[in-house]
């Protein structure tokens, strides 16, 4: 088939605004990072990473880490980034601004560095934890998390929900009362207060307020499913556990990664007609047998149910990398199929244009 289209990232986050060597490019290339007498380099993402990025910076494939890391530094990290986000080929990105272990480029810079627009994502738990960081009371928690989550929804086009770090993905499908959001306010304030503005929200009912909160403006709802850093339980975020919960909600529902439950992912999306899916970060993450999972992803979702995100965080080489073993994948499952063209607009950018709402460039 003839090149594929640009992509829109539907999920992904800011870049460093610092140079790496080679310790930080280890520790962000995988949620997991160096161990001794090892390399993350001597995996799937490394090889991918040591074939497919030092040409775009002018050097041979496969180059020596070692001549990389000097080449990155004679770039300057201003243009090592805008040389792989404008590779990556997006047309828009949907940033989450709610992890910031570092200080990364802002959603406006990052549309800069890419030549594409870049619209915000606003991360449920970020908000709730600002909103307690201005002291309110236990009673008046909740609408001032209310309204805090609707000044935000004017400007972002969408929300996320980090439950699967913090509660699992097992949630109670209903709606909590006023009295149960007001005590279990008053314990979140409590422990906030006691760690000096640093308690993470860790609360199942503040959890499904804020994402019932987000159902009343809405917009649609990201959820971390699967795939994340050594904090995450991963047998508590199998997909399947959200049923209940996706049952009751009337937004968009994206479920983002979902490696190694990408299969179950495929199932929610082909029942339930609001919920969408991708396989984000694991894309890069698995190198060239990205192609094998994309198949595996796509056998039950339904085309017009499947877009893509990167995840990429502090390193633009992810982006660069998301995009390109995305397309390889992509253009391997549809090489026979009908309407080949079509179907690439839609999982490409249509679907994500249509779900977000977003006007084309």
């Amino acid at each position: 088939m003839p090149d594929l289209p640009q992509l829109i990232d539907h999920h992904c986050h800011g870049v460093l605004l610092r140079d790496a060597d080679e310790a930080t490019l280890e520790s962000l290339l995988t949620e997991g990072g160096p161990f001794p007498g090892g390399s993350v380099f001597d995996s799937g993402i490394g090889f991918a990473f040591r074939r497919l990025c030092p040409p775009i910076l002018g050097m041979d494939a496969d180059a020596p880490l070692s001549g990389y890391i000097s080449r990155r530094a004679e770039l300057g990290v201003a243009e090592v980034s805008r040389r792989f986000l404008r590779a990556a080929g997006l047309s828009a990105l949907c940033v989450d601004t709610g992890y910031i272990p570092e200080q990364v480029t802002s959603p406006g810079e990052l549309a800069e560095l890419a030549g594409a627009p870049a619209h915000e994502i606003a991360r449920l738990e970020q908000i709730a934890e600002a909103v307690a960081s201005t002291q309110p009371s236990a009673a008046s928690f909740a609408d001032a998390a209310r309204e805090a989550l609707a000044e935000r929804a004017a400007t972002a086009v969408g929300f996320k929900s980090i439950a699967a770090y913090r509660v699992g993905l097992e949630l109670n499908p209903e709606r909590p009362t006023a009295a149960e959001v007001t005590g279990a306010a008053g314990c979140f304030l409590r422990a906030f207060a006691g760690h000096a503005g640093s308690s993470r929200l860790v609360h199942e009912t503040l959890h499904r307020f804020l994402i019932w909160t987000a159902n009343d403006l809405g917009l649609p709802i990201q959820f971390h499913v699967g795939y994340g850093d050594r904090d995450v339980d991963l047998h508590r975020c199998n997909p399947l556990l959200l049923t209940p919960l996706i049952r009751e909600l009337r937004v968009p529902v994206m479920l983002l990664h979902n490696y190694p439950f990408h299969r179950e992912a495929g199932y929610l999306a082909q029942v339930f007609p609001h919920v969408y899916m991708d396989v984000g970060l694991a894309t890069h993450n698995l190198g060239y047998r990205s192609s094998a999972l994309l198949a595996e992803a796509l056998e039950l979702a339904p085309y017009g149910k499947f877009l893509f995100s990167s995840d990429a965080f502090g390193l633009p080489e992810l982006y660069y990398l998301g995009a390109t073993l995305f397309r390889r994948a992509l253009s391997e499952f549809l090489r026979d199929a009908p309407e080949a063209e079509r179907i690439a607009r839609l999982i490409m950018s249509e679907n994500a244009r249509r779900v977000y709402g977003l006007a084309r460039g």
